[in-house]
């Protein structure tokens, strides 16, 4: 039987109009692995008993701390074979994590699928994790359709009447399809609405195993009054009933098959907005159309390290070309050849052998070394647009072994980590022995360390939190010369604040990070809307980190051969500022004039980077260099008679309350605090709302540390590093 399956999933392979690469996307705790793990049970890939069964452990949860937790942190690549209209579908499906600190998870998945099914909590509505995930979705051009759950919350706890449950589905569709209009580009605004009538909604309980919608009730003769009755049978006649009127399988199945698009529809639109290559090169044509024959494109969006052997699993998305094993292919940010050992497909959780996939599948590849975000092709070609996260770490520790004959182990250990989760960032040091941990929150580095701690071996100290800080400028300086060290290139730089609008565009991504090779018109154009005159906007040579990089010299050829050498100075200026070596943004770079030796040998990259750090460095200490702060928006729910004690907990944490709503018994504060004032955060709510509050991250941001703790906190990172007075300022 199971054969059978496993034969007719690699028949499927090869059919792209029946294939549908999905993912699961919502708040924490809003059903999402208890609904995987029971599409898996009626596909046949596991047993119903242990379906959704949170003791038992969810079929996709991999690792030990997600079961002590109850909650999914690494995304689950899973695929299942469904039958729809006499037709049989493969469905790829990835399991995504919903707490915020695993969001990195969420943002590689969408880079792999095509649409999403996003589960919404029939009790507590649009969270702010929901609008997290939308955003990741749109920003890809993944599809979304709607999954009401939970609804049993509504008829056991709450006791709504039929009509009561109709308006509240009504409410949550109506504030999706807001979401949808204000965050989707233009075309998909109205298209990619959901409607109960259409069928691109559909409500029920993941957990209960039951899921319906308009056409299926209409289809089977379902009223709402007979799913108030459900839970007053007893479990064997509801399970019976539930299997027979509105198995979840099947509905929410049939959903995604008539209302996602298949890998050929999708890339017609989704490649122009996820490479940036030329459309009518042929690696761009083969793209378009989803060509099996044409040049090969896959991109590594997850990697697995499995535990006994250490062999690396890269899975990811193939777009175009067929993917063999044994071929010789070529990793683009890695500039190397590398030649695959074995191709995978996924058979329920399991990756499962195969000799070849074509294009337009979710699949796996070991035998090759690389990093999530990786674009795979036969020979040099243009990458994939980076895959960028909502938010940044703001997080950091300094981690160490606990013995010090286990560093090299440990290192070792954490450059996996860094390829297991690319959203935790590593700095390591292996002068000092210093390693820095950068996670998205202490959820996210305290699970790093225990999966260090009890998955790796290692034994390791780690210092208390430390909040990564930003540096920018606050007025235009005057021109600065740099010199190289051999006084013989000379380079002048400007520098001042990058204007509010153009951060703002490249924070949504519609101006995209990256070098500037040749005239890039579409950029261009976006610039000269934003104000920028055609000159300047052509001039624009690299945007790294929020900050951009102007060359206004004019036609100087020794400048034209090391140019890149310039660029490099300066995102290694950008990398670390004057006032306290922390990452800069919301700086525009303007190099006014070079003057340079003649002889090559005489402007190498020993010359060349000196004169560059000195110029912007020495640039920024004339523009008003200050220091901002991590501040994030955070949503916190309690009982209302914790109100009071929340507005006086931001309060004491340097907060500012924005907004409070109260809705039954229910109190929302909407509050902007402090990255730094936040350690310890979760604990602190605890303990103010009788451990009944809990709160979900909104927004981040960056706003000016207060005057008064500028100097206080600059020589506090100063100390912290050991930086002396003559490695800071130009």
């Amino acid at each position: 039987m199971a054969e059978d399956k496993l034969e007719k999933m690699k028949k499927l392979v090869n059919t792209q109009e029946n294939i549908r690469n999905i993912a699961t996307s919502a708040h924490i705790h809003h059903g999402k692995t208890a609904f995987t793990d029971n599409l898996l049970a009626a596909a046949g890939m596991m047993s119903n008993a242990a379906a959704g069964d949170l003791e038992k452990g969810m079929a996709t949860w991999q690792h030990k701390d997600e079961q002590e937790r109850l909650m999914t942190v690494d995304a689950a690549n899973v695929s299942m074979v469904h039958s729809f209209d006499g037709k049989e579908f493969l469905i790829n499906l990835i399991d995504t994590p919903g707490h915020i600190d695993f969001g990195g998870n969420v943002t590689r998945a969408m880079r792999a699928i095509d649409g999403t099914v996003v589960l919404v909590c029939a009790s507590e509505g649009i969270m702010p994790q929901t609008e997290t995930v939308l955003k990741q979705a749109l920003r890809e051009r993944v599809k979304p359709v709607l999954f009401i759950n939970k609804v049993d919350r509504l008829i056991k706890e709450m006791q709504y009447t039929p009509e009561q449950i109709q308006q509240r589905f009504v409410k949550i569709i109506l504030e999706f399809n807001r979401l949808i209009e204000q965050i989707a580009e233009k075309e998909f605004q109205q298209k990619w609405k959901v409607n109960i009538q259409d069928g691109s909604v559909a409500f029920g309980s993941a957990r209960d195993n039951w899921a319906l919608s308009l056409q299926y009730m209409q289809k089977k003769g379902v009223a709402f009054k007979d799913i108030l009755k459900l839970y007053d049978m007893g479990e064997k006649e509801r399970q019976d009933w539930v299997w027979k009127n509105a198995p979840l399988h099947e509905v929410i199945l049939d959903m995604v098959i008539k209302h996602l698009p298949n890998p050929v529809d999708a890339q017609k639109y989704r490649i122009p907005k996820i490479w940036h290559g030329e459309l009518d090169s042929p690696l761009g044509k083969s793209l378009l159309t989803c060509d099996r024959n044409g040049k090969l494109a896959f991109v590594i969006t997850r990697i697995l390290i499995e535990p006994k052997s250490g062999r690396e699993i890269s899975a990811g998305r193939l777009y175009a070309g067929t993917m063999r094993e044994g071929m010789t292919i070529y990793m683009n940010n890695a500039k190397q050849e590398q030649r695959v050992g074995q191709v995978f497909m996924y058979y329920g959780i399991k990756p499962e052998l195969i000799d070849a996939v074509p294009a337009g599948n979710v699949c796996a590849i070991a035998g090759v070394a690389g990093f999530a975000g990786e674009t795979i092709t036969l020979e040099a070609d243009q990458p994939f647009e980076e895959l960028k996260h909502i938010f940044e770490p703001v997080i950091t520790k300094a981690i160490k072994p606990a013995r010090p004959q286990d560093l090299s182990k440990l290192v070792e250990v954490l450059r996996k980590v860094a390829k297991e989760d690319p959203s935790v960032k590593i700095e390591i040091n292996q002068e000092t022995g210093e390693n820095l941990l950068h996670g998205m929150g202490e959820l996210h580095l305290e699970i790093i360390e225990g999966r260090i701690l009890n998955e790796k071996g290692v034994q390791i100290q780690t210092s208390p939190p430390i909040v990564v800080y930003r540096e920018t400028v606050s007025k235009q300086s005057a021109e600065v010369e740099g010199k190289s060290p051999n006084k013989h290139n000379k380079l002048y730089f400007k520098v001042e604040p990058l204007e509010p609008h153009i951060s703002e565009l490249i924070r949504k991504g519609d101006i995209s990070e990256g070098r500037i090779k040749k005239k890039d018109l579409a950029l261009r154009d976006t610039l000269v809307d934003a104000g920028y005159d055609n000159d300047t906007a052509l001039s624009v040579k690299d945007i790294y980190k929020g900050s951009i990089f102007i060359d206004a010299t004019r036609g100087n050829i020794q400048l034209s051969e090391c140019i890149q050498l310039v660029i490099e100075g300066f995102e290694q200026v950008m990398d670390m500022g004057p006032l306290a070596r922390e990452p800069c943004f919301g700086i525009k770079v303007t190099l006014t004039d070079a003057r340079l030796h003649e002889d090559a040998i005489h402007r190498g990259p020993a010359q060349m980077y000196p004169a560059v750090r000195e110029g912007i460095r020495g640039a920024m200490m004339q523009a008003g260099p200050v220091l901002f702060e991590p501040v994030q928006t955070h949503l916190i729910e309690a009982p209302i008679e914790f109100t009071g004690d929340i507005t006086k907990l931001v309060m004491n944490k340097r907060g500012q309350i924005l907004e409070i709503n109260e809705v039954g018994t229910q109190t929302n504060v909407k509050a902007k605090l402090p990255v730094g004032e936040m350690l310890g955060w979760s604990s602190d709510l605890r303990s103010a709302t009788g451990g009944r509050g809990q709160s979900s991250l909104v927004d981040q941001t960056f706003e000016k540390l207060p005057n008064e703790l500028q100097n206080k906190i600059t020589s506090q990172i100063v100390q912290r590093k050991g930086l002396t007075a003559g490695q800071l300022g130009a």
